[in-house]
C-alpha cells in the first residue's frame, strides 16, 4: 500500500517512515500542508494519509478541508499534540477517519492503519489469486498449490502489487514508485535483485512459471509463458 506521511517533526517522520516501510508500505513524506496537497495532486492514488494537525504553512485541518473539498477521499489518521475533544470532532467533522493523539505507541499506530486500510477496501478484502498462487491481504498468507510461502516484507509488497496488475507489464520505474516510493535509478539493480528472491519463492522447482521477464519492458506476473 502507499502511504503518504505528512509530519514537521524529522525525527518523527523518520521514524514513521522506516516503521511503515518495514511493514512493507511505500511511504512519501511532506513536511508542510502545501507539500502535502503538492503531492496528493501528483500521485492522487494514496491508500492512506496520516497527517499531522500542526504544521508549517497550512495545517493539518486546512488540508484535509482541501482534500475533502476537491472529492480526494484517501482515509485520513490524524496526528496531534493536542488532545482536546474540540479539536478531534472539529478533525472528523471536516473528514478525518481516525485521530490519534501524540505520544504514541508504534503498534497502535500500526493497528489503526491496517483498521483503516480494511475499511478503504472493504471490511475484507478478497485473496488475490493467479493459477494456484494466492495472496490473503487480511492475513498476510501466500500459499502456492497449498505451500506456504514465507516472504519478508518487501518481497511481500513486491507480490502483492504484480498480483494486482496480474498480466500487465511493470516497468522497473513503475515498481520503484509504487513498492519503494522512489524515482527509478538505472544504476541499481535492487528491482532485478528482489524480483529474483520474489521468483526462487514462488516458481518452485516443477512448478509452472509464473513470473516473466519482459525483454526490455520489466516483468509481468502471468499463467502466459
Amino acid at each position: 500500500m502507499r502511504i503518504l506521511v505528512v509530519e514537521d517533526e524529522r525525527k518523527v517522520a523518520s521514524f514513521l517512515r522506516q516503521g511503515l516501510a518495514e511493514e512493507g508500505h511505500a511511504v512519501d513524506v511532506a513536511s508542510d500542508g502545501d507539500a502535502a496537497l503538492d503531492l496528493i495532486s501528483e500521485a492522487p492514488a494514496y491508500d492512506l494519509v496520516v497527517l499531522d494537525v500542526m504544521l508549517p504553512k497550512r495545517d493539518g485541518f486546512s488540508v484535509l478541508k482541501t482534500l475533502r473539498d476537491q472529492h480526494l477521499q484517501p482515509p485520513v489518521l490524524m496526528l496531534t499534540a493536542r488532545d482536546g475533544v474540540a479539536d478531534k470532532v472539529a478533525g472528523l467533522d471536516l473528514g478525518a477517519d481516525d485521530y490519534l493523539t501524540k505520544p504514541f505507541a508504534f503498534e497502535e499506530l500500526l493497528a489503526r492503519v491496517r483498521a483503516l486500510l480494511r475499511r478503504g477496501r472493504g471490511q475484507r478484502e478478497p485473496v488475490l489469486k493467479l493459477a494456484d498462487l494466492s495472496l490473503d491481504p487480511s492475513t498476510r498468507a501466500v500459499t502456492r498449490a497449498g505451500r506456504r510461502i514465507t516472504l519478508t516484507a518487501r518481497e511481500y509488497a513486491l507480490l502483492e502489487y504484480f498480483l494486482r496488475n496480474a498480466g500487465r507489464v511493470l516497468t522497473r520505474p513503475m515498481i520503484a514508485q509504487h513498492v519503494w516510493a522512489i524515482d527509478f535509478d538505472s544504476e541499481t539493480n535492487i528491482i532485478d535483485v528482489y524480483v529474483g528472491y520474489l521468483r526462487r519463492k514462488i516458481d518452485g522447482e516443477g512448478e509452472r512459471r509464473l513470473l516473466h521477464t519482459v525483454r526490455g519492458a520489466g516483468y509481468t506476473l502471468s499463467t502466459d509463458p
